[in-house]
C-alpha cells in the first residue's frame, strides 16, 4: 500500500511539473487575447472549477472556517494578489516572447525559497546551501555588471511566488481550500474587468465564437489541476523528493524558448542561465547527501 501511494505521488508530483511546463502552449494560443484579459478568465472559471470540485468532493466547512478567521482572511488576500501578479507576468512574458525569461525565473525559485527560509522561518544555510545562493547571486550580478541589464521578468516571477509559497506555508491551510478563497478573493475586481472592458477581445463572453469562449474556459482547468496534483503528491511523497521534480517546468519551458519560439539565446543569458544551473547542481547534491544522512 506504501509503495502503491508514493508511485501516486510520483505520478501526480510529474503530471504536475508537466502540464506547467507545458502551459505556455495554452497561451500561446490565445495570444490574441489581452494577458489581463486572460487573467480575468483564469481566475473566472478556477473558482467555478473549484466551487465544483468543494460541492462534490466536501471541504466547504474548511472554507467557511477559514471566512470566519481575519488573520487567515488577511493573508489570503495577500497571497491571491500575489498569485494574480505571478498569473499576469508568466501570461505577458509568454506571449511577448520572452519565456527564457519565464524560465529563469522559475529555476532561481527553489533558491531564493532557501533564502526566505533563512530571513523569515529562521531555517538555517548549510555550507553547500550558502555556495549555491553565491552562484546564483554571482549570475545575476554578473548580467548587471557587464550587460547592463537585469532579468526583471524573472525576478519577479521568482519573487512573487516565492513570497506566495512563503505566505501560503505560514498560513498553513490545505491547497483546494487556500485556492477557493483566493479565487474568490479575486473573482469581483476580475468579474469588473471582464464586463467593464468595452472594446476589448473576450472581455463579453456573449460576443465571442464557442471556439475562444472554450479555450478561454480551459483556462480554469490549465490553472487547476496541476495545483491539485501537486497537492496530492505533497502528501504521498517526502519533500525531498518533491523538490527533485521542481526542475521539469522550467526545463520544458527552456527547450520549446529555443527549439520551438526560437527565441535568442544570447551569450547574456548564457551566462546567467549557466550560473543559476551550477547553482542549482549544488542544490541538488546537497539535498542528496542529507538524504542519505536521514537514510542513514
Amino acid at each position: 500500500m506504501a509503495d502503491s501511494e508514493y508511485r501516486k505521488g510520483i505520478i501526480l508530483a510529474l503530471s504536475a511539473y508537466i502540464i506547467w511546463g507545458f502551459a505556455p502552449l495554452y497561451f500561446k494560443l490565445i495570444s490574441a487575447v489581452a494577458p489581463l484579459q486572460i487573467l480575468v478568465h483564469r481566475i473566472v472559471w478556477s473558482f467555478v472549477l473549484m466551487g465544483v470540485l468543494i460541492v462534490v468532493m466536501g471541504g466547504y466547512g474548511r472554507v467557511r472556517q477559514v471566512l470566519k478567521n481575519p488573520k487567515q482572511l488577511m493573508v489570503l488576500t495577500t497571497t491571491s494578489l500575489l498569485v494574480a501578479a505571478n498569473w499576469l507576468l508568466f501570461i505577458w512574458a509568454v506571449n511577448n516572447d520572452h519565456l527564457l525569461d519565464a524560465s529563469l525565473g522559475y529555476f532561481i525559485n527553489p533558491l531564493l525559497n532557501v533564502v526566505l527560509g533563512l530571513l523569515f522561518l529562521s531555517e538555517r544555510l548549510t555550507k553547500f546551501q550558502w555556495v549555491a545562493v553565491a552562484l546564483a547571486t554571482t549570475g545575476v550580478a554578473i548580467q548587471l555588471i557587464s550587460f547592463g541589464s537585469i532579468p526583471v521578468v524573472s525576478l519577479a516571477l521568482a519573487g512573487t511566488f516565492g513570497v506566495y509559497a512563503l505566505l501560503r506555508k505560514k498560513v498553513n491551510i490545505d491547497a483546494m481550500t487556500g485556492l477557493v478563497v483566493e479565487t474568490a478573493i479575486l473573482l469581483p475586481p476580475a468579474l469588473l474587468v471582464m464586463w467593464f472592458a468595452d472594446g476589448e477581445q473576450a472581455s463579453h463572453i456573449l460576443t465571442n465564437g464557442w471556439q475562444l469562449n472554450l479555450l478561454l474556459m480551459a483556462a480554469g482547468v490549465i490553472t487547476t489541476i496541476p495545483l491539485l496534483c501537486f497537492a496530492g503528491a505533497a502528501v504521498r511523497i517526502p519533500l525531498s523528493t518533491l523538490g527533485f521534480f521542481q526542475y521539469v517546468g522550467p526545463s520544458i519551458m527552456f527547450i520549446m524558448a529555443v527549439a520551438v519560439f526560437h527565441e535568442p539565446f544570447d551569450m547574456e543569458k548564457s551566462v546567467t542561465f549557466g550560473f543559476i544551473w551550477s547553482a542549482l547542481l549544488v542544490f541538488t547534491f546537497d539535498m542528496l547527501r542529507r538524504r542519505r544522512r536521514t537514510i542513514a
